[in-house]
């Protein structure tokens, strides 16, 4: 096990945004939280990285109590986000902008393999790693998203609406490199709009409303539901 959320609560100031929600993430899945807008998938997300404070519940992550730690400590420990809206430093070259992602990194030498198969995974990053990150298209800042992540050789990387915005070329690019990643031995849990094509790549899923779950499965088996296709599917 290399997560488990038990029982997770967390408040914005006096609305309960997540409501005693427990889930579990096995080293080597990709695991997709799907839901309507205002459910708490981004409340979760942020509070495994530490950077919101649960008001109950436990978050273990390699055996280990992290609800408390500082978001600092939970990256060295190997947690890494990709965050909704992409987030890159505007100002900064594409290649800063991976760096920042390796900033607790002290390994030179892993760091340029690392930062060669960042570039040989998104082979536009290379051609234009000394451009303004703001210059990017929104499918290419996605891309420098996901390996300014992986750039701080996550074990678990938490991925926030990768999909949102893109045009539909991007959209299927973006989910057959999580698979990749998937691959090469990085652990996904995935938040996404685009129900479909996150139960479709997801080993397990599990479906939140207005901070609870309400249904867990595999991925084929959400995507046969037809609660589930009728609320998120289009079905």
């Amino acid at each position: 096990m290399l997560l488990e959320v038990e029982d997770l609560s967390v408040n914005y100031g006096v609305i309960q945004a997540v409501k005693g929600v427990s889930f579990k993430v096995n080293e080597g899945e990709i695991v997709s939280l799907i839901g309507a807008n205002g459910a708490g998938k981004t409340t979760i997300l942020k509070t495994i990285s530490g950077l919101m404070k649960p008001s109950g519940g436990k978050i273990v992550y390699e055996g280990h109590e992290i609800q408390k730690q500082k978001s600092q400590k939970i990256v060295a420990g190997g947690i890494s986000q990709v965050p909704e809206g992409r987030r890159i430093f505007a100002g900064l070259t594409v290649l800063e902008n991976l760096q920042m992602g390796a900033f607790l990194r002290k390994d030179r030498d892993g760091l340029k393999k690392d930062y060669q198969e960042v570039f040989e995974r998104f082979p536009v990053l290379r051609e234009r790693k000394n451009q303004d990150a703001a210059t990017l298209s929104g499918g290419e800042q996605q891309m420098l998203a996901m390996g300014r992540a992986l750039t701080a050789k996550p074990k678990l990387l938490l991925m926030d609406e990768p999909s949102m915005g893109l045009a539909p070329i991007f959209i299927n690019e973006i989910f057959d490199i999580i698979q990749a990643i998937k691959q090469q031995g990085t652990t996904v849990l995935l938040i996404e709009q685009n129900a479909s094509k996150a139960l479709a790549i997801a080993d397990r899923g599990y479906v939140l409303a207005t901070g609870n779950i309400l249904m867990t499965g595999t991925g084929q088996e959400l995507l046969a539901n037809e609660d589930v296709q009728k609320a998120y599917l289009g079905g």
